[in-house]
């Protein structure tokens, strides 16, 4: 029988309690589809959102051309395959939606993930921009780097340059990923905070210790689309 010391040597994170877990759809739309794709998404979404809760869809603006990112919120594994069963016999939402949006589609990508467990989904007060920054850490889990990842957020966070949406941890997907969700009123807005952070001493130290276990990063900018829960 094996320890709780021995247990914990081979831990890579705290123990995720909370069954909630996000699906991160992103789509890779034929460039000459984009708007009629949106167009489609604008008038049939409500068939889908009827099965479960979308958290946010988003258009990229930069960091990718002709894609869409979506989020969905799930009580549990048991709960996302209830809901898939659900809509793979919807008639309307297979009929009006699928069979139209599969042939607009170059590549479907998915990613199950979890809310850290010091983070909280915020929804913004008002209408913006979104910025997605994409991590790839070293391998080892939280337990290598969580500490200085979250040392890192909670400077930006606590400076106001932008705020936080949410900071969520793959499980399915690459692992080792952590995708933080940020707002901001506008591109330009977001500019400046960055160039104001660059210059902050506090956000430079708390990202050096960071990035010391850091693998690659990618940004996205997204633009919220009209029927998007979060704006």
């Amino acid at each position: 029988m094996r320890s709780a010391q021995a247990t914990a040597t081979f831990a890579t994170g705290p123990r995720q309690n909370d069954t909630t877990l996000y699906e991160f759809r992103t789509y890779d739309i034929k460039p000459s589809m984009m708007s009629a794709f949106m167009q489609l998404c604008k008038e049939n979404f409500h068939l889908r959102t009827a099965h479960s809760e979308l958290v946010g869809f988003w258009t990229y603006e930069l960091g990718g051309l002709n894609k869409v990112f979506h989020i969905w919120k799930y009580d549990s594994f048991a709960h996302r395959t209830e809901v898939r069963s659900k809509i793979a016999i919807d008639k309307l939402w297979q009929g009006d939606f699928i069979s139209k949006a599969l042939p607009m589609m170059d590549k479907q990508d998915n990613e199950i993930a979890y809310l850290v467990p010091w983070c909280k989904l915020q929804k913004p007060e008002k209408e913006g921009v979104y910025e997605m920054v994409s991590f790839q850490f070293k391998p080892g889990g939280p337990a290598v780097w969580g500490k200085a990842f979250r040392a890192a957020i909670s400077t930006h966070v606590n400076t106001g340059y932008t705020k936080l949406v949410g900071v969520f941890n793959t499980e399915y997907g690459l692992l080792n990923r952590v995708h933080v969700l940020w707002w901001n009123e506008n591109a330009d807005s977001r500019a400046a905070g960055r160039h104001m952070a660059h210059e902050d001493a506090r956000v430079v130290a708390a990202v050096r210790e960071s990035a010391s276990f850091l693998d690659s990063q990618i940004n996205m900018l997204l633009i919220p689309a009209p029927f998007s829960p979060l704006k």
